[in-house]
């Protein structure tokens, strides 16, 4: 299986539109790209520790690419808000492809620059970083599959 990183807002809101995607074997919340000392939900949401909210998708390579899963990231979330979504407010909110190997890094770099090309979002800037992954850590059981456990709608807002 390989594995995909990104960060786009509320993680159970990118949680559950990940866990559509045919071919996608697991999903999970957690944490990345921070000081790694402090990884609890109430310091990462306090904003001071430089994680940002992501999930960890899991996938079958045979029958879903990265790109498609891309295209899901930029589908889903306003890649031009810096530091939000929606009511969302904070760098653990913010838009982040974290790639785990040089294909993955190019791939995210031509979609970001297609979605540029394409001036989709018109002369806003697409802030999205594209950084290494990093350490990844769990989010807390009752963050895992939150949307359905609690049968709430998405909270994240559709931007596409």
């Amino acid at each position: 299986m390989a594995q995909a990183t990104f960060g786009a807002g509320c993680f159970w809101g990118v949680e559950h539109f990940f866990r559509q995607i045919e071919g996608v074997t697991d999903v999970t919340c957690g944490y990345m790209g921070g000081n790694d000392k402090y990884t609890d939900y109430q310091s990462v949401k306090s904003g001071t520790t430089g994680h940002a909210e992501v999930v960890q998708v899991e996938y079958d390579e045979d029958k879903v690419s990265f790109e498609t899963l891309l295209t899901v990231f930029w589908q889903n979330h306003n890649p031009t808000t810096l530091n939000q979504q929606g009511g969302d407010i904070g760098s653990q909110y913010r838009s982040t492809i974290f790639f785990h190997d040089r294909i993955q890094k190019q791939q995210a770099e031509a979609s970001k620059l297609a979605l540029i090309k394409s001036e989709r979002w018109g002369l806003k800037q697409i802030v999205t970083e594209i950084v290494p992954a990093a350490r990844f850590h769990e989010a807390e059981a009752y963050h895992q599959n939150y949307l359905a456990k609690n049968e709430l709608p998405s909270c994240h807002i559709f931007y596409g």
